[in-house]
């Protein structure tokens, strides 16, 4: 098993905050996404989506995309910390939280970085290169999806310890990522105190982890 990383991705870091909470241990292969490593062989075979992270099995079955990496990593491995929840409910109010995050922010904001920085042209798709243009409203639509988002997460997290409940899960993963792109926009985030002391909050765990 191996899974193929570029650390200074977002959807990267997700997986790599998942590995630390949990303990599980993979071996790691960091591909340079910007020099377009993952555009070469054996790499584009094994990930035709040309996107980070993706997780190779022994059997040669290829999983991309983080959340799906880390549930199959926490339904494979005997790990005390479950941060897809422990019962049904838990497993919802989780899943439903965390598909609110990446609809509402972390898709918006992704797709706003993609097309509002020189570095993304040519590249406003992930896992492709191609001659669409850059559209500097999608970035303003971005930041009004995530205020929207903020609004709501702000007066939630003011009746709860973690975005869904009092465990830390992968929604509260997701939603750093989210600020994190917000950041990265230059959104002002300083009318959102909840949120702030929570981004916070998470911030000083992860490092600590590091």
């Amino acid at each position: 098993m191996r899974l193929y990383q570029f650390d200074l991705a977002p959807a990267s870091r997700r997986v790599t905050s998942f590995l630390k909470e949990t303990g599980i241990k993979v071996p790691i292969v960091q591909l340079n996404v910007r020099d377009g490593d993952q555009f070469e062989e054996p790499f584009s075979s094994l990930n035709p989506f040309h996107c980070i992270p993706f997780l190779e099995l022994e059997n040669g079955t290829t999983i991309s995309e983080s959340v799906a990496i880390c549930r199959f990593l926490e339904e494979t491995n005997n790990t005390s910390k479950k941060l897809f929840g422990k019962n049904s409910q838990e497993r919802a109010i989780i899943e439903m939280w965390n598909r609110r995050l990446e609809i509402d922010g972390y898709v918006p904001l992704i797709n706003g970085i993609r097309n509002k920085f020189e570095r993304y042209k040519g590249k406003v798709l992930p896992g492709t290169r191609n001659d669409l243009p850059q559209v500097p409203e999608i970035a303003k639509r971005g930041i009004e999806s995530c205020r929207i988002l903020f609004e709501r997460l702000n007066v939630h997290l003011n009746t709860t310890t973690n975005v869904a409940g009092d465990a830390l899960s992968i929604a509260d993963i997701t939603g750093y990522e989210v600020v994190q792109l917000a950041i990265a926009l230059e959104m002002k985030l300083d009318e959102f105190e909840e949120i702030k002391a929570w981004h916070e909050k998470l911030e000083r765990r992860f490092k600590l982890d590091e």
